[in-house]
């Protein structure tokens, strides 16, 4: 796709905005529609696919919020003059043709497509199917504003397909892509992992713990656990594993009374076999394969650890590397667990819930990326360029 002026990109964010605001009664009616089809019980998807007039001023924010960021492409990241004359700017520019798999959240339609459109590269949007009528309305939006300003269709586009054909296309793509960005759980995770020709960047797989030192601050640590647990079940930054320093004061207590706050707001516990000593009535883990599972609902496990060097050992075998807290008081020792654990985000004494691109001032975001290469954490709009190397030289040879 060719470079754009960021007037030109702008310009279609205006129209965009104005297009979700005009057509809301659309949106909100091929909503209803997918919600009518869903199953409820299902509680963390269902929670995903709603749409409201609240969800759509959110959207609507998102645009704008990209629309005031600086363009990034053709950024000057290095410049360098050499001895023999020659000079070297290395400056950001586009991926080319992104593409996303998401599962059931329509508001990924409009973030990923805001944040890939104003980084300059086209993107290919694979919804599930629980959320197609949404995401098509959503689609038709962006197709009015590419239109509105003289701009082909192409550089939005929405693949309506089966899982078959998600996997041929994966297979065997009938153009060039550039990174593939699957957001959602294991098994779609794997399914892409498993097809895909290109480069796929890792997202969206949570299962966060947090640890509670022997020195945390008790009343603290519990309207963090809650608030991580409970707030919202359906979000990769959830919190499900919860690792109770044995060296505690009255840590036996401290057991009962966490299990009692988390039943009045109907979280199931699970426990290993040193809590199942205190909370005898709790269902035991019945698996090892449970520490590695993200839950997605209102579900926990509570266990006990000898140290915080256990505790480490712990999070980095069996999380997802997206999120991990440490309650203490002591500075040095948060220190000394944050730069350990192997996760994207690591707290001190604050819930896993703001790792969010909005939350940590990156703004709207495409994904939370697991991933080392090439950016981990919110993949927002500064980190979805690439960069290339501009070499201007007066004949230079090498010898």
């Amino acid at each position: 796709m060719k470079l754009l002026d960021t007037t030109t990109k702008n310009n279609v964010l205006q129209s965009m905005m104005a297009q979700l605001d005009k057509k809301r009664a659309v949106i909100l009616a091929a909503n209803q529609k997918d919600l009518d089809a869903f199953d409820p019980e299902d509680r963390a998807m269902y929670d995903r696919l709603i749409i409201d007039d609240k969800k759509i001023d959110t959207m609507i924010k998102s645009v704008q919020e990209v629309h005031d960021q600086a363009d990034p492409v053709g950024m000057v990241k290095s410049k360098t003059n050499l001895d023999n004359g020659l000079e070297i700017i290395n400056k950001t520019s586009p991926f080319g043709t992104i593409m996303i798999i998401y599962e059931s959240r329509p508001d990924v339609t409009i973030e990923a497509a805001v944040l890939a459109f104003k980084a300059n590269s086209k993107i290919l949007l694979k919804g599930g199917k629980e959320a197609i009528n949404s995401n098509l309305a959503l689609v038709d939006c962006w197709q009015e504003a590419l239109s509105e300003n003289n701009l082909d269709k192409d550089w939005i586009q929405y693949l309506n397909f089966n899982r078959t054909a998600t996997q041929e296309f994966l297979k065997n793509p009938n153009q060039p892509i550039d990174l593939i960005v699957p957001r959602g759980g294991e098994r779609l995770i794997a399914f892409v992992k498993e097809h895909a020709t290109c480069p796929v960047l890792v997202s969206g797989r949570g299962n966060n713990f947090v640890y509670v030192d022997k020195d945390a601050d008790w009343e603290q640590s519990k309207k963090v656990i809650l608030n991580a647990k409970t707030d919202k079940i359906s979000a990769c930054n959830a919190l499900d594993k919860i690792l109770i320093d044995k060296s505690i004061p009255n840590f036996s207590d401290k057991i009962i009374e966490l299990q009692e706050i988390l039943a009045k707001e109907n979280v199931e516990i699970l426990v290993d076999s040193n809590v199942k000593e205190i909370l005898k009535d709790q269902p035991s883990l019945e698996d090892e394969s449970v520490w590695y599972e993200e839950f997605l609902a209102l579900k926990g496990v509570i266990g006990a650890v000898d140290s915080m060097e256990e505790a480490i050992d712990k999070i980095n075998q069996y999380s997802g590397g997206h999120s991990s807290i440490i309650m203490t008081t002591q500075q040095d020792r948060a220190l000394a667990f944050m730069e350990q654990v192997d996760s994207a985000a690591v707290y001190m004494n604050a819930s896993s819930r703001f790792t969010d691109g909005g939350q940590m001032g990156v703004g709207a975001e495409l994904a939370i990326s697991t991933d080392k290469l090439h950016h981990r954490g919110p993949l927002g709009l500064e980190q979805l360029v690439t960069n290339k190397y501009y070499v201007f030289g007066n004949g230079q040879i090498r010898k």
